[in-house]
């Protein structure tokens, strides 16, 4: 099992996060994580940088940490052939330190500004599948011509890429995780509690069988209960009206607008609220025993070095002093 610190491009400036994931690496994370947005969620994060340049930039400022991301592939922003000469060219120059990366269906806020309709969940889920064959052949070589949901004409990747990339599918409900383990090389999902989690776990296994899974970890710490609840309000709440209507917003107007009505308890539904590593750690392990092969951290206050540091003191040691040896990397 991986540690990861996550990036979150809605919060933060590029030129931030590379400092924040030079700080992880040396703190002892294994690995590192980055969201893809075009919007950030409310405007009062103020970010949203542009994930395939900024991930060249942060393996070159790094050492060895391996990285992963989140990105839509159903040809709005992007057209899988992109994704693909994106993956092949991140591979060539840093060869081995993108092992996998998850791909979904999508929210309106960051696709709909192409200008193209934004369909139900059902069609794009059927993008999401057709893109992932198009991806697959293309970095296997193969010159690509088809004219399905998403057109491709004459496409090849110059060179194809000589590392494989494992692609995960983007679950947050147990009948998406169901249908991701029969397409996906492995899955990659977030909950906040330990029965929807299991639950989803369980409808992966159904058919993914063996296939890997790795777990957004949204969590809030501060050295005090009142800021860590206070900055997961502030910072997090614009998640909080479910998924299936905050999937068709527009706007990060609209998610502010939508969530007025959250509460700072509200947020402990979400995230996982504590100015206690103890509890932490606790709340770690119990996720870890099910079988995910990486946690992906991604503490959603703004006290980015100070949770990095402690974290890497005493959180990062003692899940891997607990852990089987099989499942945590061994520094």
């Amino acid at each position: 099992m991986k540690i990861s610190y996550h990036n979150s491009h809605e919060q933060f400036s590029p030129s931030e996060l590379l400092d924040f994931v030079r700080h992880a690496e040396e703190a002892g994370f294994d690995a590192a994580f980055s969201s893809d947005h075009f919007h950030p969620w409310a405007p009062a994060q103020g970010h949203a940088g542009f994930i395939w340049a900024w991930l060249g930039a942060a393996m070159q400022s790094t050492r060895k940490l391996s990285f992963a991301g989140i990105t839509i592939p159903g040809d709005w922003r992007y057209h899988p052939a992109i994704v693909a000469q994106a993956f092949a060219t991140l591979n060539e120059m840093f060869p081995g330190r993108l092992p996998w990366f998850a791909l979904g269906s999508g929210e309106c806020v960051n696709e709909h500004v192409v200008g193209r309709e934004w369909p139900d969940k059902q069609e794009r889920n059927a993008r999401l599948e057709e893109a992932v064959s198009i991806i697959r052949k293309l970095l296997a070589g193969e010159r690509v011509t088809q004219h399905g949901r998403i057109r491709v004409e004459n496409a090849q990747v110059w060179p194809p890429s000589a590392h494989a990339i494992q692609l995960m599918g983007a679950a947050m409900s147990e009948g998406t995780a169901e249908s991701v383990g029969s397409w996906a090389d492995g899955m990659l999902t977030t909950a906040p509690d330990m029965s929807t989690l299991t639950k989803i776990v369980s409808a992966f296994r159904r058919s993914g069988a063996r296939k890997p899974m790795h777990l957004k970890v949204d969590l809030s710490w501060a050295p005090d209960e009142h800021t860590a609840l206070r900055q997961a309000h502030e910072e997090w709440r614009f998640l909080m009206s479910g998924r299936e209507a905050s999937q068709n917003w527009k706007t990060p107007e609209e998610f502010e607008r939508n969530t007025q009505q959250v509460t700072p308890e509200d947020m402990r539904k979400s995230v996982l609220i504590s100015a206690d590593l103890d509890q932490h750690v606790q709340w770690l392990r119990e996720r870890a025993a099910l079988g995910f092969e990486t946690l992906n951290l991604h503490n959603v206050g703004r006290n980015q070095h100070e949770f990095i540091a402690a974290f890497g003191h005493h959180v990062l040691p003692a899940l891997r002093a607990s852990a089987p040896r099989n499942a945590v990397t061994q520094r």
